[in-house]
């Protein structure tokens, strides 16, 4: 048996595993809101935009119904940069962290950027107190803002070195949230602008982030996933 023996039999179960847990883990959420969700589905797959896109429901659906598609995007983007000579593990970790990141993301933005009732009718409303509209929020608002920019805290650092890092992930998950904080308040949405969405959402991406902290990628680790150049023939 070889030296690195001991220490690659560990390595494998994790591999094993941990996506079993991950896919159970799935499996038990959409048993859990299998009837929630199931309420759009007539709506959905008729497609209306009322009822469906609309809807919290909907988009969770739709989101669920697009993973398939998504797989095959980030299979087709990996098989791309293997044709063009990058090593595998490069081109599928790169593929998947770039898909996930928009696929995990884009739904819950969406729905933040949903009208309230009186959009451009009643007054623009900013809440600016740490903590305030946190008492408010109740178990689902916080879970709902710790998720919306988690895909991007878990993928990104996953894909770009320059924001391995946790001070980085939740600057990034701060920006993007004060960005759509500022959208909602300029677009006339008739929702608040607080800056405790922020702050939820931030914890939401550094939660994400350290989560998926052994695969982010480094500079030194960068080169290692590429193929090794092939030397010019002599003479």
């Amino acid at each position: 048996m070889g030296p690195n023996a001991p220490s690659s039999a560990p390595r494998r179960v994790l591999r094993t595993v941990l996506p079993s847990l991950a896919v159970l883990c799935v499996a038990g959420v959409l048993f859990s809101t299998r009837r929630m969700l199931m309420m759009s589905a007539p709506r959905c797959m008729a497609g209306r935009w009322h009822g469906c896109y609309d809807t919290f429901n909907g988009v969770m659906l739709m989101t669920l119904v697009a993973v398939p598609l998504s797989v095959l995007v980030a299979w087709a983007l990996a098989s791309w940069r293997r044709a063009r000579g990058a090593g595998s593990t490069w081109a599928w970790r790169s593929s998947l962290a770039e898909v996930g990141m928009v696929h995990g993301t884009v739904p819950f933005v969406w729905l933040t950027m949903m009208p309230g009732l009186a959009p451009g009718v009643a007054p623009r409303r900013v809440s600016l107190v740490p903590l305030r509209d946190l008492v408010t929020m109740g178990t689902g608002g916080i879970i709902g803002n710790l998720l919306v920019f988690a895909a991007l805290g878990f993928f990104a650092p996953m894909r770009f070195a320059s924001l391995a890092s946790v001070p980085r992930v939740l600057a990034l998950g701060a920006a993007c949230s004060v960005l759509v904080e500022v959208a909602q308040y300029v677009l006339w949405l008739d929702r608040v602008s607080s800056v405790d969405d922020v702050l939820v959402n931030a914890t939401g991406a550094l939660l994400a982030g350290l989560a998926s902290r052994r695969w982010w990628r480094t500079p030194a680790d960068t080169p290692s996933d590429r193929p090794d150049p092939v030397p010019a023939p002599v003479g």
